[in-house]
């Protein structure tokens, strides 16, 4: 099942040329055989990042937003405070197991991190922190699987026509 994918990098300083997350990301979508639909950059700023994920969110035909950046707890780090209202159910696992990979990885260090993952109107929305490291953790540990269809014994893609049922 091919999905229809968004990325959004959150950052007071990135590019379009110089955000190699992002990029990252974006190749690993499509790489994986997903559709990217969309990929933009936004401030750190909570009102221009619910703007972009609430229109991506309210579009039928994206499937899965993913974002990068903003995670952390510095002054303007605020993609959970903006994302978490949007969502109608968080994946409380997500940021969980995101912490517990990123543990091998830079041990205490994963405590800082705020990744976060929801359902909002039918869409799969997770915030990963902005480094490549923790993107590539994100995307190769959990992510890719939780979005291939063929993925057993369970898998988020197989939900997706599920998530509008009453």
């Amino acid at each position: 099942m091919n999905l229809n994918c968004a990325v959004l990098t959150i950052s007071d300083t990135r590019t379009l040329d110089d955000d190699k997350s992002g990029q990252w990301l974006s190749e690993a979508v499509v790489d994986a055989g997903h559709t990217l639909s969309e990929r933009e950059i936004v401030r750190d700023d909570i009102y221009a990042i619910r703007a972009i994920v609430s229109k991506w969110v309210a579009d039928v035909e994206i499937q899965t937003i993913i974002t990068t950046g903003g995670t952390g707890f510095t002054g303007r780090d605020s993609t959970p405070e903006a994302i978490t209202p949007l969502l109608d159910k968080e994946i409380s696992g997500f940021g969980e197991l995101f912490r517990q990979i990123s543990y091998d990885e830079i041990g205490s260090s994963t405590i800082q991190s705020r990744a976060v993952g929801g359902l909002a109107n039918a869409t799969l929305v997770f915030c990963l922190p902005g480094s490549s490291n923790a993107v590539k953790t994100g995307w190769e540990k959990i992510l890719v699987n939780q979005l291939d269809i063929n993925f057993k014994p369970c898998n988020f893609a197989e939900l997706i026509p599920r998530f509008n049922e009453a």
